[in-house]
């Protein structure tokens, strides 16, 4: 019985147990705050080699974008096609409850009449309805010398406003640079960029196009970007994780 009980205390609790876990009111200051907002590891190594091998298998993907034809930078992603990966859906679906919480908030600090659905099934379907059935959870790739510009993805009418990047590649060891950037388009003020680091397994939970700043008359929106800078060395795997379909 004690060496049945030693192998349960090394089994990892689940993915849905740990994003469960987090303290997601602190996430949400920090997202008010900065727009993002880093977690623990959500993958452990072992889950995190699993999805970088299923790179290879073009039969779990529906599409794969070289950047440079598109002048979005230079490397690659591919969106996985449906099913998603179980780790993957286990991420998607757990995390989006407690961020549509914050998404609401958001809209409603705007005087936006827009609400998200409560659960991923709710936005899901919202999407389907509005022609955006394909699925948008990606692995991205970065060879020495890879970077990705700043951008917004925004993929049709529906856009739920945060997303999520976890880290699959081990800083130090697999890659060096390839730093998560993000950066706030201030009206009428500088621009103020954030490098976010990252450590193999952690995510990083970020605006994927605008949150409400406090100002003198009132809540406004404050325009945000990201990317990924130039990677030095070796070879660097992220998966994002976005909630709205693609039409």
């Amino acid at each position: 019985m004690q060496g049945l009980q030693a192998v349960a205390c090394r089994v990892s609790p689940s993915i849905g147990a740990r994003l469960a876990g987090l303290d997601w009111a602190a996430i949400g200051v920090s997202l008010d705050e900065w727009g993002f907002a880093r977690t623990p590891s959500l993958l452990t190594p072992g889950e995190c080699a699993a999805l970088r091998a299923l790179y290879g298998d073009d039969a779990r993907f529906r599409s794969r974008v070289d950047m440079v034809r598109f002048r979005f930078g230079v490397g690659e992603y591919k969106y996985f096609a449906s099913p998603l990966p179980a780790a993957v859906e286990e991420v998607r679906r757990h995390a989006y409850p407690p961020l549509a919480a914050v998404a609401n908030r958001w809209e409603a600090a705007l005087g936006s009449r827009a609400r998200h659905p409560d659960t991923l099934a709710g936005l899901v379907a919202l999407c389907a309805r509005r022609g955006q059935k394909k699925p948008t959870p990606l692995l991205l790739r970065y060879d020495a010398g890879g970077y990705n510009c700043l951008h917004q993805d925004i993929y049709g009418e529906v856009v739920f406003p945060i997303q999520l990047t976890v880290l699959l590649s081990e800083p130090g060891k697999d890659f060096q640079g390839g730093e998560f950037l993000l950066v706030e388009q201030r009206p009428r003020a500088q621009s103020r960029g954030s490098v976010v680091p990252l450590e193999q397994g952690e995510a990083v939970i970020f605006s994927t196009r605008y949150r409400p700043v406090a100002g003198a008359r009132g809540a406004y929106r404050v325009n945000m970007r990201h990317g990924v800078s130039r990677v030095l060395v070796g070879e660097r795997y992220t998966l994002g994780v976005i909630f709205h379909n693609a039409g």
